[in-house]
């Protein structure tokens, strides 16, 4: 079974025969591409156009992220899981706006579920916050009942704004004082907290698109986020979804079983970013999530939550080819 390969520090990929090495000052290692799924690099990488042809032909993508731990951009492999016919259904949901909006509507109502799923965890196993939780679980039911009312993209996503703002709040009564939200920040993160979402967020997407590269759907075509240039849209959509489910769950096991300190983060409150241990104790919490397994209670067998997310877009597949109406999924364990 293939896995994900992250590379954490600046240095050359070379290709001698059919085998790639990373190489810097430190080290020299082969990389087991026939074991390698896709490659994440958050160092500086150079590589030659033989590692570039040899990583394609084995379907290999290398994402890259910048200083901040922020995706970058791809190198996508040629693709060869190619169907006219969907993406023009894909191309034709968009351009119809009652299907787009129908569509959109699914993905924040999957993120609203399994955010009330993460909420009404904590709002059974502690009883000291226990009142204050509620009242954010209901102020977000209150905000999705609202979705039905909207008549255009731009205000779906500011009831889904407005829901997840609702969410960071109830977060902070779950987290201790130095893990809390307060505000959230993106570029630069400025504190802990928004340090780990905003890692973790970058990983979810470059995880989906990944996925997205193996079936027959078009990255660039999406219906919750707009499509523009220079970014693959419909990772953003389907991203939404399994934020609740992997990243945050994540960053709320790494906070309340103390795997962090402050060794794991370098820089200023306001400029914050993961060190490099940090970045390996998250991406190891991240490997072992996307290995999990649980039972599917439609197929009736175990599946990894990495299988979850192709799973979720063969159902996209199905309901934009008219075949099986979308459901997305939220947590039922």
């Amino acid at each position: 079974m293939r896995t994900d390969y992250y590379i954490l520090q600046d240095g050359i990929l070379k290709r001698k025969e059919n085998t790639v090495y990373f190489e810097n000052k430190e080290e020299k290692r082969a990389l087991p591409v026939n074991k390698i799924y896709s490659i994440y690099a958050y160092g500086r990488l150079s590589f030659s156009s033989g590692v570039v042809s040899y990583l394609s032909k084995n379907g290999i993508p290398i994402h890259f992220f910048n200083y901040y731990g922020f995706y970058e951009g791809s190198m996508y492999p040629r693709e060869t899981l190619i169907s006219g016919d969907l993406v023009i259904q894909q191309a034709s949901y968009y351009l119809d706006n009652e299907k787009r909006m129908e569509l959109a509507g699914k993905f924040i109502e999957g993120a609203c579920g399994n955010i009330l799923k993460n909420l009404g965890y904590y709002s059974r196993n502690k009883e000291d916050i226990q009142e204050k939780l509620n009242e954010h679980i209901s102020s977000i039911e209150s905000e999705i009942l609202r979705l039905p009312e909207s008549v255009s993209i731009p205000q779906m996503m500011n009831v889904e704004g407005r829901m997840r703002n609702i969410y960071y709040s109830a977060l902070d009564e779950i987290f201790p004082e130095e893990y809390r939200i307060v505000t959230r920040t993106r570029r630069p993160p400025g504190n802990k907290m928004n340090t780990l979402i905003s890692f973790g967020n970058s990983l979810m997407y470059t995880t989906v698109l990944s996925e997205i590269y193996n079936t027959q759907l078009n990255p660039t075509i999406s219906y919750l986020h707009e499509p523009f240039e220079r970014r693959f849209s419909l990772a953003l959509d389907v991203s939404e979804i399994f934020k609740p489910i992997i990243i945050d769950r994540i960053i709320l096991k790494l906070v309340n079983k103390n795997m962090l300190d402050d060794n794991c983060f370098r820089g200023e409150i306001g400029d914050m970013l993961l060190s490099e241990k940090g970045k390996k104790i998250f991406l190891q919490e991240y490997n072992d999530k996307l290995g999990t397994t649980i039972k599917h209670k439609g197929l009736k067998r175990n599946v990894s939550y990495k299988r979850l997310i192709r799973l979720e877009l063969y159902k996209l597949s199905k309901h934009v080819l008219d075949d099986e109406e979308y459901k997305p999924l939220i947590m039922w364990w």
